[in-house]
């Protein structure tokens, strides 16, 4: 293993001394400050395919690719120039486009359980939504929500939450109310006889259990078998609603989402990140009966400016379109399947103590000792070794998750060489961060 050049990194320095002047510790969300990790935050300048420049000049192989929402890459030829033939016709209306409707029928037909579609512009605005609606359907107030899962920013969230509050090593956010956070209930990931605890407990008065199918903000947690359809006849039997949050998972493991991969149909579902193709985007759905409570033909009320903007239902539409072409998900799982098989590899023949999770194109290596199943397991992870193979990987150009509790993604423009190259920065990266 020679010597690494060291990469220029003064500009974005600089960048960054000036965004803490005027944005809030210099960041538009939290993990990017790279608290976690040390070092100069990363600053964009562009990005190509598999890659991203920063302002320095440096490049990088991207496993970030938007937080997943980037499935075909950056600037994807087709995409960007539907883009630009959209923006020539207006950026936002404020009114309904034949587009919302192409794309509504896009997700109904790829989502059976999806019978009727409402658009939004973000993840949490979509679970804050669905939770709403849950809780005006059933007349009862209590959500079961699973211990490091992370369904955004919204108040009935924000406890033993992952994502950038495992980051962070914020266990609840100050602000919300405590008779709000009551509402939460808090269940182990995986653990079946959790939740029927509380069902025997509260079960009159929860409205909904709100889980990620495949869990991916405690680092990548696979369901163990029977979990997710046990807590579907849990929630029938005490007629709460199944709410899938697929912000992350929806056309991400298989063209549609986790449930038609694992064959349960929730009442509502939360879709985000890949259906916007890179856009501010993202939709929630369920059951005829349910959604028609929404106004404006029922009473909940939730509404938007910039819901079904016009450039992210265009992208939405050629990113879904490309997704659906035979064969597209058999590639993504290979080189998944290579980089992780890889990964494994390494660390055995390192002797630094991880376990490599993978689910399609998702998956997380965990600096510690045995398989991770739950948020409590994640949270033995050792986060000042993964700091340092961080710190080693951006200096192989690799980039990835500047968090334990993130996954990787593999995207289309990943190349085999790209793979390759991503191992053999993991092997060194592990030899130079051995005890």
């Amino acid at each position: 293993m020679g010597s690494i050049p060291e990469m220029e990194h003064s500009r974005s320095q600089k960048a960054f001394d000036r965004a803490r002047r005027v944005l809030v510790g210099g960041v538009n969300s939290p993990v990017r400050a790279f608290g976690a990790v040390g070092g100069t935050p990363i600053i964009v300048d562009r990005a190509q395919g598999a890659q991203v420049w920063d302002v320095d000049g440096n490049a990088y192989t991207d496993f970030i690719c938007s937080w997943g929402a980037l499935i075909l890459g950056h600037a994807h030829q087709e995409i960007t120039a539907a883009l630009a033939e959209q923006d020539a016709l207006g950026t936002s209306y404020g009114m309904t486009t034949e587009l919302e409707i192409e794309l509504a029928e896009m997700l109904q037909k790829s989502l059976p359980s999806m019978e009727r579609v409402r658009f939004v512009s973000s993840g949490t605005e979509a679970t804050m939504s669905a939770v709403r609606l849950a809780r005006a359907a059933t007349g009862r107030n209590f959500i079961v929500k699973f211990e490091g899962g992370y369904h955004g920013h919204g108040d009935s969230f924000l406890a033993k939450a992952g994502s950038g509050l495992a980051t962070l090593g914020i266990a609840a956010s100050p602000g919300v109310p405590e008779a709000l956070a009551e509402l939460t209930l808090d269940a182990p990931y995986n653990d079946l006889e959790a939740v029927e605890r509380l069902f025997e407990s509260h079960g009159h008065d929860i409205a909904a259990v709100i889980v990620e199918p495949v869990a991916a903000n405690m680092g990548l947690v696979p369901p163990l078998d029977g979990f997710l359809s046990e807590v579907r006849e849990l929630t029938r039997h005490h007629g709460a609603l199944l709410i899938f949050d697929e912000v992350i998972t929806g056309f991400r493991l298989c063209f549609g989402g986790a449930q038609n991969l694992f064959g349960i149909e929730p009442d509502l579902t939360t879709l985000g990140k890949i259906i916007g193709g890179g856009l501010p985007v993202a939709a929630y759905g369920g059951r005829r009966e349910l959604m028609e409570q929404i106004a404006p033909l029922g009473p909940v009320y939730q509404a938007g400016t910039l819901s079904g903007n016009p450039l992210a239902m265009r992208a939405g539409i050629e990113t879904l379109k490309r997704l659906a072409s035979v064969g597209f998900y058999d590639s993504l799982e290979r080189k998944a399947k290579i980089l992780a098989d890889g990964m494994r590899q390494a660390l055995s023949d390192s002797g630094v103590a991880g376990h490599v999770a993978r689910a399609g194109s998702l998956l997380t290596l965990f600096f510690t000792v045995g398989p991770v199943e739950n948020y409590a397991a994640a949270k033995r992870s050792d986060t000042r070794r993964f700091a340092s193979f961080f710190q080693e990987m951006l200096r192989r150009k690799i980039l990835i998750p500047p968090s334990q509790f993130e996954a990787l993604f593999v995207s289309a423009a990943h190349g085999d060489d790209d793979i390759r190259r991503t191992v053999v920065a993991c092997r060194e990266s592990l030899a130079a961060i051995r005890p």
